[in-house]
């Protein structure tokens, strides 16, 4: 007899009840995750589930969604787990240890669920979610921190071997027998150290685009409320031209203006959730993440999270 698969989908759930309930599939499946729509009210999405020994495959397919968890609920996880989201369809923003990548099909990226982190899914997705015990990793020996939120799998190598056998794997389990799917379950974490090890072999030798690529972000987090912050602006802080600019940001989906527009909304958000800001106002808020006009503040932060500025607030409470 096969692996058999838990299945879960919004189908047979009335519409306005779909959020509340992907909401608590997402919290019980997943250890305790934080949901968030973008704040649409019309949702579809499903989960089909399979264990290969104490590895968890997970096929997800979803309209946008986000998921986050606080460090506090990491630190009451029971089961340490590594989690690796690799898409199918669409694409996923992983932020953790400071860094935030972005993976497309034929990519994947891999965080640690006993640290908070976020992963953002802007578009309808097809995932393949894998779940894999921490404690797998760090008894070989690897420094894990270093190696998590990266982006594995797109320039081929082990780590291209590795997203071949995650997805084989899911594919071929309900056939297998339990024996069987221990066995594969240990030739992926097996293929995902290996991956890890190269990553770390070129950690402290990454390429010049990378490179640019992280002191480019950890600049805009520096002066994320500075409002002339701009392309030019960090050209000219970093001595490189635009072009390099450009280059370094090749592979981020909304190229740099992208990036800090986008930093500066979390920013905002995650404000407006702090309660300890109940008494500063809006505009005060936006002013202080970089924007000078209330107009297009408000116009962009609906266009990214679904609602204007004072209902998200207000529903926040």
């Amino acid at each position: 007899m096969g692996i058999s698969a838990s299945v879960m989908n919004t189908d047979q759930v009335p519409v306005p009840e779909r959020a509340g309930f992907w909401s608590d599939c997402i919290n019980r499946l997943f250890c305790g995750l934080k949901s968030d729509l973008y704040g649409d009210t019309d949702f579809e999405g499903g989960m089909s589930t399979l264990r290969a020994g104490d590895l968890v495959l997970t096929r997800l397919e979803a309209n946008r969604h986000r998921v986050m968890r606080s460090a506090s609920l990491a630190r009451s996880t029971e089961t340490a787990y590594l989690k690796i989201v690799a898409p199918y369809v669409g694409c996923a923003g992983v932020e953790q240890k400071g860094r935030e990548t972005w993976v497309t099909p034929d990519q994947w990226s891999i965080y640690d669920t006993t640290d908070s982190y976020a992963v953002a899914n802007p578009v309808r997705v097809e995932h393949l979610i894998v779940m894999l015990p921490k404690e797998r990793l760090v008894e070989r020996g690897l420094s894990l921190d270093p190696l998590m939120a990266r982006r594995l799998g797109g320039s081929g190598g082990v780590a291209r071997l590795a997203l071949e056998t995650m997805r084989s794997a899911y594919r071929e389990l309900p056939g297998m027998s339990e024996t069987a799917a221990r066995g594969v379950g240990d030739a992926i974490t097996q293929f995902v150290h290996l991956s890890m090890l190269d990553l770390a072999g070129i950690g402290t030798a990454t390429t010049q685009r990378e490179a640019l690529r992280e002191r480019i972000k950890q600049h805009v987090t520096a002066h994320l409320g500075d409002p002339a912050l701009s392309v030019d602006a960090i050209a000219l802080a970093l001595n490189c031209s635009r072009r390099h600019l450009y280059n370094a940001f090749s592979e981020e989906p909304d190229g740099v203006a992208g990036y800090i527009l986008r930093r500066r909304l979390e920013a905002c958000r995650k404000t407006f959730d702090d309660h300890a800001n109940d008494q500063r106002s809006i505009t005060d808020i936006a002013f202080s993440f970089g924007f000078s006009n209330m107009a297009h503040f408000s116009r962009v932060f609906r266009a990214h999270l679904g609602l204007p500025p004072s209902d998200y607030r207000r529903t926040a409470g």
